[in-house]
């Protein structure tokens, strides 16, 4: 009865679908190596259900079947996941010291982000010391047309990929990029300089520098920012401070293996 129930009921599918996938990893974390049988009877389902769940980890290279023996085990793709993780571990610990001593130098908020699908993801963020700070946007997405980090990200990026990302841009102020080509030109520039700039762009009243980090290959992996209100952080401040946060983007550049021999 359970089993026809099973193959019928569609309510909640797609949640129990991913549990029961994660639980198959779990329970192969554990055995080393399971078939199919031994895995429906972990998970307390049918034998075609389990079946086909451990195929579709296994055509996104999360399992793999050991060749004569018909069971699964643990596939490379969660090697390259976990990989991608430890990266930005790795970026965070490498960039934290360099930060701290940027906002020291400086006094303002220094922000560590890397490209996250389509928009840029904080990673990292160290208080200055001046009296009125930006909030905090440790594990926020943020759009990359609007702020500094999100063009740094952006100019880093091979043409076709760029077009890829930069889809709609919605207006956050009346100072956002929402044309094509007008970022288009900006995003040149920014590759060409080395440094971007946000002012009153996502939000009105805050302002940003960045700068990339790049990896030993010399791709732009990360970017680093100096933040504060528009009253404080103004063009010429900006230009003041500038050289500090470029030094301090190479060095974490160098940190991660870029310029070495």
């Amino acid at each position: 009865m359970s089993n026809s129930v099973e193959a019928t009921a569609p309510a909640g599918g797609g949640v129990q679908s991913v549990d029961r996938a994660l639980t198959i990893l779990q329970v192969l974390a554990r055995a080393g190596e399971l078939g199919v049988t031994e895995i429906a009877a972990e998970l307390g389902v049918h034998k075609s259900t389990a079946f086909r769940l451990v195929a579709t980890l296994e055509s996104h290279g999360m399992v793999e079947q050991h060749q004569g023996r018909g069971k699964y085990r643990l596939g490379v793709g969660l090697l390259r996941l976990a990989g991608a993780t430890t990266a930005r571990l790795d970026l965070v610990q490498e960039a934290r010291p360099v930060c701290r001593q940027l906002a020291q130098d400086t006094g303002e908020t220094v922000n560590l982000a890397v490209l996250s699908g389509s928009s840029a993801l904080y990673l990292d963020q160290v208080a200055g010391t001046s009296a009125l700070q930006t909030h905090n946007w440790v594990g926020q997405h943020i759009p990359l047309h609007a702020t500094s980090n999100g063009k740094v990200l952006l100019a880093g990026l091979p043409p076709a990929r760029r077009e890829e990302l930069v889809g709609r841009l919605p207006s956050y102020t009346s100072a956002t990029i929402t044309q094509r080509a007008r970022l288009r030109e900006e995003l040149t520039a920014v590759a060409t300089q080395g440094w971007a700039v946000a002012v009153d762009e996502l939000e009105m009243g805050l302002a940003a520098v960045a700068a990339p980090i790049r990896s030993a290959h010399g791709d732009v992996v990360a970017s680093m920012s100096l933040s504060g209100p528009t009253f404080r952080l103004t063009e010429a401040r900006i230009a003041e401070v500038l050289p500090a946060l470029l030094q301090a983007a190479d060095e974490v550049s160098h940190r991660m293996g870029w310029g070495r021999r």
